[in-house]
C-alpha cells in the first residue's frame, strides 16, 4: 500500500488540508510526520506543506531546512522518490538546496491571497505528468515571500531542461505584469529539479482539489496529486 508523509513543522498550517485531500479525495494513505523524525522508511513520497515554519524567523523556510527530518527528505530526493514543497514547503526546498533560486518578499511588500491563472510550461515533473503543456489552471496563492528569483542568465538553461513547470498568466496563458501577483522573474510559479522528482509550487493544489470549495468550481489541484500517485504506482 502506498504511503505519503506530510511533514509537520512548528507553524505549518496547511498540513491537515493536505492530509485530508490525500486520504479522503485521492484515497491514498497519508500520515503527518513530525519535523524531528529521523526515519521516513516505508514512505513512497514526501510533501512539505504550506504555512509559516518557525514563524518565518530569519528568512522564510531557512530554519526548517535544517530540521532533523530534512536529512531524510534529501535522501529520498536523491533516491528518486517524489518530493513536493507547497508554498512554505517550496521555500524550505530552496533553502535546503534541493531546488535552485531564491524566494523573496513579494514585489508589493504585501501578503497576497487570491486565485490565479497558471499556464503549464512543462509536464516533465513527477507531479505534472498528467497535465498538458499550454493548459491554463486555476489555483489559489497565499504568501508574503513568493517572488521567485534566479539570475536572468540562468533562465534559458532552466527552460531548456524543462525545469520551469508553471507560470502566472492571464486566462489565455499570456504572461504580463498584471498576471504576475508577486513579481516572480518571468512569472515563474513552480520549478522542479533536473530529474523531475522534486517540485516546488507557490500555488496551493490542496486548496483546489474540491470544486465545492472553489469560486470557479476548480479541482485542478487534483491533477498534481494524481500525477504523483500514478508515478508512485509505477515505481
Amino acid at each position: 500500500m502506498m504511503k505519503i508523509s506530510v511533514i509537520q513543522f512548528p507553524g505549518s498550517n496547511c498540513d491537515f488540508d493536505t492530509v485530508h485531500v490525500l486520504n479522503n479525495v485521492m484515497k491514498v494513505r497519508a500520515d503527518l510526520v513530525w519535523y524531528k523524525s529521523e526515519d521516513l522508511r516505508g514512505y513512497d513520497a514526501v510533501i512539505l506543506p504550506g504555512g509559516f515554519s518557525y514563524g518565518d524567523r530569519l528568512r522564510a523556510g531557512i530554519i526548517a531546512a535544517y530540521s532533523p527530518v530534512m536529512r531524510e527528505v534529501k535522501k529520498m530526493a536523491e533516491d528518486g522518490y517524489p518530493v513536493l514543497g507547497i508554498c512554505n514547503g517550496f521555500q524550505i526546498l530552496v533553502e535546503a538546496g534541493l531546488l535552485p533560486g531564491a524566494l523573496l518578499r513579494n514585489s508589493s511588500l504585501k501578503f497576497v491571497c487570491k486565485w490565479v491563472n497558471l499556464s503549464v510550461v512543462s509536464n516533465k515533473s513527477v507531479f505534472t505528468k498528467k497535465l498538458r503543456e499550454g493548459d491554463v489552471l486555476k489555483m489559489p496563492i497565499a504568501h508574503n515571500e513568493g517572488r521567485y528569483f534566479i539570475e536572468e542568465s540562468d533562465l534559458k538553461e532552466y527552460y531548456r531542461k524543462r525545469q520551469v513547470v508553471l507560470k502566472y498568466t492571464d486566462d489565455k496563458g499570456r504572461v504580463s505584469e498584471l498576471s504576475n501577483p508577486n513579481g516572480s522573474i518571468d512569472g515563474i510559479a513552480g520549478i522542479c529539479n533536473d530529474e523531475g522528482n522534486v517540485l516546488g509550487l507557490m500555488p496551493h493544489p490542496e486548496r483546489a482539489s474540491e470544486g465545492l470549495l472553489s469560486p470557479f468550481n476548480s479541482d485542478d489541484g487534483r491533477l498534481v496529486f494524481s500525477s504523483m500517485i500514478e508515478y508512485m504506482s509505477g515505481r
